[in-house]
């Protein structure tokens, strides 16, 4: 089976963060949240993977390549437009053949593939979403299922007292190649705004509810494992925070310390906390401490005398001398502003 990588996106929630940089190519302990995904594919065995682009596509292309670092085969598709959820899907439908799995580049998971390809092939359904259920509804797109699993319908973020299900879409689809045949014809997207091209489809507007009106079965699979969409800076910083603590089996890039000082700890000072992930080649002056969660990216440097905790900074950023900061999320121009 083959695997398709959404990463075309713009990422508005996690401006400014994305203002120069791909959403996919934020980085979660050191590593671009698309490679986690991309090293989740090989484990599982979906090596043969494409991936559609448009905002800063070359940052994507000179990070992977061909993808062998990550133990899978990839290719691209560029979009000059947006094509939607679903629209960039259908541009590749040549490469993805009989079957095929569509995840986010741009959610933190550590999803069992081979579990829901399993799934996938018991039923006759002509889809498997994956779902999970959340405490939440009001964040989420819920699916609403009867008792062998069939999705009968869908609500968009409904209030806990409206809400008819509790299982959140998490946007991990498998499908059989007969799900083109419930696509929009090109320019009648009920998604679609002035501007955007005829090729444009959305699965949650014009394609899912064309199964439900055509009685085509497709089902949800529920899952226990992690997973976070990562779509706004809050979520950035809980899923940074879960992946120091364990909660998501990812690789991390640097070394993980209980706590950090830069020279003897004090006998008035506080005991250090944890964890904190010091990236590789990164440069911290004297007199500084660190204390987590915290993460601190690939050649940044960090000021003498500074006072860090809970904060993420991120690759090649700089922390001014004697700053103290707190819950902060420091990017690579933070430095240029400050002076």
């Amino acid at each position: 089976m083959r695997a398709m990588v959404l990463a075309a996106g713009l990422g508005t929630r996690l401006r400014p963060i994305t203002f120069d940089r791909p959403k996919p190519m934020v980085p979660v302990l050191n590593r671009p949240v698309m490679e986690h995904i991309l090293r989740l594919l090989a484990r599982h065995g979906f090596t043969e993977t494409i991936a559609n682009l448009h905002w800063f596509p070359d940052q994507i292309t000179e990070h992977f390549g061909d993808g062998s670092a990550c133990g899978v085969s990839l290719t691209y598709s560029r979009e000059e437009a947006l094509l939607g959820t679903s629209g960039g899907v259908r541009n590749v439908a040549d490469f993805l053949g009989e079957d095929f799995l569509i995840i986010s580049g741009d959610a933190l998971t550590d999803i069992d593939l081979t579990a829901m390809r399993e799934y996938h092939e018991s039923h006759d359904g002509i889809a498997t979403l994956a779902t999970k259920r959340v405490e939440d509804t009001t964040q989420f797109g819920v699916a609403i299922t009867d008792s062998e699993g069939r999705i009968g319908g869908f609500q968009e973020k409904p209030q806990p007292s409206e809400a008819l299900s509790d299982l959140a879409n998490c946007g991990i689809y498998m499908f059989r190649k007969e799900i083109f045949d419930f696509f929009p014809s090109p320019g009648t997207s009920l998604a679609a705004e002035e501007g955007d091209p005829d090729g444009f489809a959305d699965w949650a507007m014009d394609v899912f509810p064309r199964l439900l009106e055509s009685d085509v079965p497709f089902y949800s699979h529920e899952i226990d494992a992690y997973w976070n969409d990562i779509g706004n800076l809050t979520e950035l910083r809980e899923s940074t925070y879960d992946a120091l603590n364990g909660a998501v089996r990812v690789e991390q890039v640097g070394k993980m310390v209980d706590g950090f000082r830069s020279g003897e700890l004090g006998d008035d000072e506080p005991a250090l906390d944890g964890p904190v992930l010091l990236g590789p080649d990164c440069e911290i002056g004297d007199d500084v401490r660190i204390d987590g969660p915290a993460v601190i990216g690939d050649g940044a440097r960090i000021g003498a005398g500074s006072r860090l905790r809970d904060v993420i900074v991120l690759p090649g950023a700089e922390v001014p001398e004697r700053s103290i900061l707190i819950g902060a999320i420091l990017g690579a121009r933070a430095s240029d502003a400050s002076r």
